[in-house]
């Protein structure tokens, strides 16, 4: 198909493109940005017009069940490429296909241990000739730290990357909720700032000693950023990310036991979400991601400590993102940069690509979304795709719905006005 989408307002980080632009397709790849090419001659045309047209946008941690219903959900969220971390109910400890769905692009990260066990390594050579494009724990740390070094040295011999969540097994055990004064309030068992620093300043330790490529994975409070600030500035090989869950509550938004708030890592205090916020800007946090877990109501309707952790977040990562740019007056090719072209280098430098996925270059696959930024929607059932409901934004007004998503060159979502 050949596709021009005209007259829309094109945001480029990977290019630095801020402008009024036309944008053209043909055999899957982008043709132009700009002036459209001599003898182009479109099968369709997509007027843009007072919308955003973006890089589809890269998740770096989306749970994807069997029945594919985060696809729709995905597209619906102007998400074209998502990574898909190892679960223990769907653990690819053994050599899998790499598929992609029926719409969009997964990346599947292998299980660095047998049955996430934090035990026996899996057989990584065989993972990544089955499509895995790096491994992890998932949210299941390696309690052994000698099992993790010996994981991260064989890594590192065959120059696989390693995405971690930095969580200590024992000082996280039985915790739902952040250490502080509101946890005490409410009388739930805690985890401490220390579960995830100590954590953190042994991976960092073990990647240095290694010198293995390692993403740090949805970090959670002020302490963890600011290591990481550090480690980047002597100039350790390690980005990181943290999720649209962090960068918009705090435990106070836990009200009186809401369980829809449960998440992993716990949402800490307004301390360590101003200094997430401080790290997106200056650089320091690589990427936001979903951390889509397609949970039912069933796993929510109990009490906070019984209630599953996690969220939905496919269709709601834009529109937070956008959301954030407007509270913090953040330039929006800026903003988006950090669901973009930033995670799409952090995939592309795991998976050995030299094209990554989140820019609009001449050349590149022709993953675009094209956003109204004035259309304000109601996080609500009617308004979900996901059969998965349960979002601590239930009910909150948002800015910026996709209109439509191009994957590949062809057009695979379009929202009727």
């Amino acid at each position: 198909m050949r596709l021009q989408i005209q007259h829309g307002h094109v945001i480029d980080p990977a290019n630095g493109v801020d402008r009024l632009a036309d944008v053209c397709i043909a055999e899957g790849m982008i043709v132009s940005v700009g002036t459209v090419p001599e003898g182009f001659v479109a099968d369709r045309v997509l007027d843009a017009s007072r919308m955003l047209v973006l890089p589809g946008l890269v998740d770096l941690s989306a749970r994807v069940d069997q029945s594919g219903d985060a696809f729709g959900a995905a597209l619906a969220g102007g998400v074209t490429s998502l990574v898909q971390p190892p679960q223990v109910s769907a653990i690819p400890a053994s050599p899998m296909t790499h598929q992609h769905g029926p719409q969009a692009k997964v990346y599947p990260l292998g299980a660095l241990t047998v049955a996430l066990k934090g035990q026996a390594l899996t057989e990584m050579v065989r993972l990544t000739e089955a499509g895995c494009v790096g491994f992890s724990q998932g949210n299941t740390p390696v309690k052994d730290t000698a099992v993790l070094l010996r994981a991260l040295q064989y890594a590192k011999s065959f120059d696989y990357a390693v995405w971690l969540q930095p969580q200590d097994a024992w000082l996280s055990r039985g915790g739902v909720v952040a250490s502080g004064a509101y946890a005490s309030r409410l009388g739930l068992a805690a985890i401490s700032v220390e579960a995830e620093t100590i954590a953190l300043q042994t991976l960092l330790s073990l990647q240095r000693a290694t010198g293995v490529s390692m993403h740090l994975c949805r970090l959670s409070s002020a302490e963890a950023i600011e290591c990481v600030r550090a480690a980047k500035k002597a100039g350790q090989s390690i980005t990181c990310d943290v999720t649209a869950n962090h960068v918009h509550l705090t435990d106070i938004d836990i009200g009186y036991y809401d369980s829809y708030f449960r998440l992993d890592p716990p949402v800490r205090g307004q301390r360590d979400r101003d200094a997430i916020r401080l790290g997106l800007l200056d650089g320091t946090i690589d990427a936001v991601c979903s951390d889509h877990t397609p949970l039912m109501d069933l796993d929510k309707n109990l009490a906070f400590e019984d209630a599953a952790p996690g969220a939905m977040g496919l269709e709601l990562l834009l529109s937070l993102t956008l959301k954030w740019a407007q509270e913090a007056r953040v330039p929006l090719i800026d903003a988006l940069k950090l669901v973009t072209y930033g995670p799409g280098g952090v995939l592309a430098k795991s998976a050995k690509r030299s094209v990554q996925p989140g820019c609009l270059t001449v050349g590149a696959p022709a993953d675009v979304c094209v956003v109204d930024p004035e259309d304000y929607w109601s996080v609500s059932h009617e308004n979900i795709v996901s059969q998965s409901r349960c979002t601590p934004f239930f009910g909150r007004e948002l800015p910026g719905r996709v209109r439509a998503t191009v994957l590949r060159g062809e057009l695979v979502w379009e929202r009727s006005r």
